[in-house]
């Protein structure tokens, strides 16, 4: 039986953590790693360096902001670079089918606060997001939905819930949606398994965040039925955080029988 390892990591800028990036893909050696906000353009993705380390990667960026980008160990095929019923401006969708896997890579926005511009455009881009993924289903059996979803989906992602409730990344609105995803059949393959208390992927640079281990569970793995029966472990890797200039995000991994 072989294994089959995908991961997802929001690196706030490739350019800042490209060294942090390849060599944790050295010690971790995963089929697929899905990255959000690499904040850069396709023309300075630094796609020679993965190639170098074994990775193919396919990418949708944009200056400054947003970005995705998806390496893995074999060909992507079938590639989507956009999301369909979103504006397409953003960079913060990439689905490609990978080793029998339909892989679909998201940066969901942040929604900056309940109730703005922002916050809508966020619900508008969840909605079009639930379509798409209705219509993925139906294609591939096999599919995963990886990233940074800026959605924290009940009290144990978050370190105070009453302190964020009502706060955008765990308001109702967008929890709702977060198990919309979950009711066309995926499973957050993390909850799986047995974890421990406070287990978060994302804390705040400001304030001891990652010290005080004030975070939030934001950085998800949903998987498919048929995909979700192969799930034999997933976790959260912390030691990136403890890096000099981190990323605010901590990679979360799945592992897979195949």
């Amino acid at each position: 039986m072989s294994k089959f390892k995908i991961a997802t990591w929001n690196v706030n800028s490739i350019r800042v953590r490209l060294p942090q990036v390849l060599e944790w893909l050295k010690q971790q050696r995963p089929d697929v790693l899905c990255l959000q906000e690499t904040k850069i353009t396709d023309e300075e993705f630094p796609a020679a360096a993965f190639r170098d380390a074994g990775y193919q990667a396919v990418y949708a960026g944009q200056k400054t902001y947003n970005g995705v980008a998806t390496l893995s160990l074999v060909p992507a095929d079938e590639i989507m670079v956009s999301l369909p019923g979103a504006d397409g401006v953003q960079k913060r969708f990439l689905s490609a089918l990978i080793g029998g896997v339909r892989v679909i890579n998201v940066y969901v926005p942040n929604g900056e606060e309940v109730g703005s511009e922002k916050y809508s455009y966020k619900l508008s881009w969840l909605e079009a997001l639930e379509k798409c993924l209705t219509e993925e289903l139906k294609k591939y059996p096999q599919l995963a939905l990886l990233g940074d979803y800026n959605i924290a989906p009940d009290e144990r992602d978050v370190h105070d819930p009453k302190l964020w409730e009502g706060h955008v990344l765990f308001s109702d609105k967008e929890r709702a949606a977060f198990q919309r995803l979950i009711q066309q059949g995926l499973t957050d393959v993390f909850r799986k398994f047995d974890q421990p208390e406070k287990s978060f992927s994302w804390w705040d640079y400001r304030a001891g965040g990652f010290r005080r281990n004030h975070g939030l569970r934001i950085d998800h793995i949903l998987c498919s039925p048929a995909l979700a029966r192969k799930c034999s472990t997933c976790r959260i890797d912390t030691d990136p955080r403890r890096h000099e200039r981190p990323s605010d995000h901590a990679p979360v991994l799945a592992l897979f029988d195949c």
